[in-house]
């Protein structure tokens, strides 16, 4: 029993010290800069399918932009509510906002990448920056970012968007996955690291030059791919183009899911996806996390119970210690105060869905998603 007890009390220890090490090897946010006039044209794509609830907020915060010189695409991709109308009102109103009506999807592609297609075959601007429609940009994001992006001297460059969080569902397990997400993907200067190979864009924020678009085919190269900021990313990276990811520093906003059952949804159609270049580490990973949660909080229930007090008190002395270096973490990426406390639960729920979405990606179910079935490796049903 104490064996026992001492591994996973190493375990929680591991993790939290491998939060730390993230937490102070990735102090990279980009900080608000004023426009200058030698900034390139940009065209910012905005894909929308169903997106009425949000899309006008996300719209205007686009148009508002402190940059010399862009255009606004929305590519509404056959959406059933009032996205379309939405956008064409707050076009007849600014010439730089249009809307294209997306063609049907073919046979092989996921929606969002035809629609992201559609809208770089559209563009003029020497670069561009394809950004979802729940997210909300403060005045400076664009030129920020352009800035970043030339500074570093990368031909894609990425925001973490800071997430806004309103229902319990949200507060309580957001935080966790994503946290976990970014521990999986390594400390952000890996990603720029050519060496390396740590990959991954936020599709929530892609900027990128035509000339890597133009080169690579852009997201047709990620035509049947749910998770194609991902691929996107890796794919960009082996071509040998420079990427970087950077914290959007409240530039940007998002709020990606408000209810328990988008949560689920939402990460179960592509949580399989991005293990799937490291499986052997992606489920090195999930055994390791499930010693912390659930096994570690029933092990010290289980001690409590057959009246083990100490050996139960120093397991929960590790959880907590795990709990506080995620809330330092957590606190680090702007998510809520207090995400930390609910890290045991968040790590059950990712576990749940990681293993949903490896059965219905692997099975005939498949995923459903912006109504829309995906089945096997993401053909169209």
């Amino acid at each position: 029993m104490t064996a026992g007890v001492i591994c996973l009390v190493l375990l929680n220890l591991a993790l939290a010290a491998r939060m730390l090490l993230h937490v102070f090897g990735s102090r990279d946010d980009i900080r608000a800069r004023e426009p200058s006039e030698d900034m390139p044209f940009l065209s910012i794509i905005v894909p929308a399918r169903n997106e009425a609830r949000q899309i006008e907020r996300c719209v205007r915060s686009l148009l508002a932009q402190r940059y010399p010189s862009f255009e606004v695409i929305v590519v509404d991709d056959e959406s059933e509510d009032a996205t379309a109308a939405i956008v064409a009102r707050i076009a007849d109103e600014d010439s730089r906002l249009r809307l294209i009506h997306g063609a049907p999807l073919p046979q092989g592609w996921v929606g969002k990448s035809w629609a992201l297609v559609q809208g770089e075959r559209a563009a003029r601007g020497a670069w561009m920056l394809c950004t979802d429609a729940d997210t909300v940009h403060q005045p400076l994001a664009a030129t920020s970012a352009m800035y970043e992006a030339r500074e570093r001297d990368v031909d894609a460059f990425s925001l973490l968007t800071t997430q806004e969080m309103g229902s319990l569902a949200e507060r309580a397990f957001l935080p966790t996955i994503l946290w976990i997400i970014v521990l999986a993907t390594g400390p952000l200067a890996e990603i720029g690291d050519p060496r390396k190979r740590a990959a991954i864009f936020n599709g929530q924020y892609l900027l990128f030059s035509r000339e890597m678009y133009e080169v690579t085919g852009g997201h047709t190269l990620v035509a049947n791919e749910i998770a194609e900021d991902l691929e996107f990313a890796r794919r960009v990276k082996r071509a040998g183009f420079r990427i970087a990811v950077a914290g959007a520093n409240d530039l940007v906003r998002t709020r990606m899911y408000h209810t328990f059952g988008e949560i689920w949804n939402g990460f179960v159609k592509n949580f399989a996806l991005g293990m799937r270049e490291r499986t052997v580490e992606a489920v090195a990973g999930l055994i390791a996390l499930s010693l912390i949660s659930p096994i570690t909080p029933l092990g010290a229930l289980a001690l409590f119970v057959t009246g083990h007090w100490v050996l139960g008190g120093v397991l929960v002395a590790a959880l907590g210690i795990a709990a506080l270096s995620a809330e330092l973490g957590m606190r680090r990426a702007r998510f809520p105060a207090g995400s930390g406390a609910w890290l045991p639960l968040g790590i059950v729920l990712l576990l749940a869905i990681c293993a949903t979405s490896v059965a219905r990606l692997r099975g005939s179910v498949g995923v459903y998603w912006r109504g829309r079935r995906y089945r096997g490796v993401l053909r169209r049903s």
